[in-house]
C-alpha cells in the first residue's frame, strides 16, 4: 500500500437516487473514487430488485474514497446537503421509499460527530425552512451494486432519467465547487 493510498478515507453517503450522488461527487476535487451500493439493511448481497422491492431495510448509497489532504468531511457534508433535499422523508422528488432516504453512514465517532454538528448548522440556519430528516448511523454493511449501475450518469447520459434528474444534481455540484 502506498502512502497516499494509506492517506485515504472514507464516507458513505445516501441522499436519493445512488446515480444522482455519485456522478455529484465525481465532480469534487480530492475525491478518489465513487462507488455505488447499498448499506444499511439486514440482507447480505442484496440486489438492486432487492433493495428497490423497500424489504431489505437498505438504502442505496455511495461509498467515497477521498484525499483529507485534499478535501475534507465537513466540504462532503456541504455538497451532499447541497445536491439532495434532506427534508423529504424516504424519498427524493419521484423516487419513493425506504432505499431513497436520505443518511450518512459514520465510519467513526469523528464523522458522527461532524454529520450532527452540520445537521444542527444547518437546521438553525433555516435554510430549508422544514426539518432535516437525515439520519445518521454507524456503518454497519457495505454492499457494492451491480456493475451496470457503476458510472452510470457518465456511461448513459442520453438516457431520460440522467437528462432530467441526475444532470441538474450535477449542475449544483458544479456550481457549489465552481467548475
Amino acid at each position: 500500500m502506498t502512502e497516499t493510498e494509506q492517506r485515504m478515507e472514507e464516507a458513505t453517503l445516501g441522499g436519493g437516487c445512488f446515480w444522482c450522488i455519485e456522478a455529484a461527487f465525481k465532480e469534487m476535487d480530492g475525491v478518489v473514487d465513487v462507488e455505488s451500493g447499498y448499506s444499511g439493511g439486514e440482507r447480505a448481497h442484496p440486489t438492486y430488485a432487492q433493495v428497490c422491492s423497500g424489504a431489505t431495510g437498505h438504502a442505496e448509497v455511495v461509498r467515497l474514497r477521498y484525499d483529507p489532504s485534499k478535501v475534507d468531511f465537513n466540504q462532503i457534508l456541504d455538497l451532499f446537503f447541497i445536491v439532495h433535499d434532506p427534508t423529504q422523508l424516504n424519498r427524493q422528488g419521484h423516487d419513493i421509499g425506504t432505499q431513497y432516504r436520505s443518511v450518512i453512514f459514520f465510519h467513526d465517532d469523528e464523522q458522527a460527530r461532524l454529520a450532527r454538528a452540520k445537521i444542527d448548522e444547518i437546521q438553525r440556519s433555516g435554510r430549508y425552512g422544514q426539518s432535516i430528516v437525515t439520519e445518521v448511523s454507524a456503518l454497519k454493511n457495505y454492499y457494492p451494486a451491480e456493475d451496470g449501475h457503476q458510472d452510470y450518469f457518465e456511461l448513459n447520459p442520453g438516457q431520460p432519467y440522467c437528462q432530467m434528474v441526475v444532470a441538474p444534481k450535477v449542475e449544483k455540484a458544479r456550481r457549489h465547487l465552481d467548475k
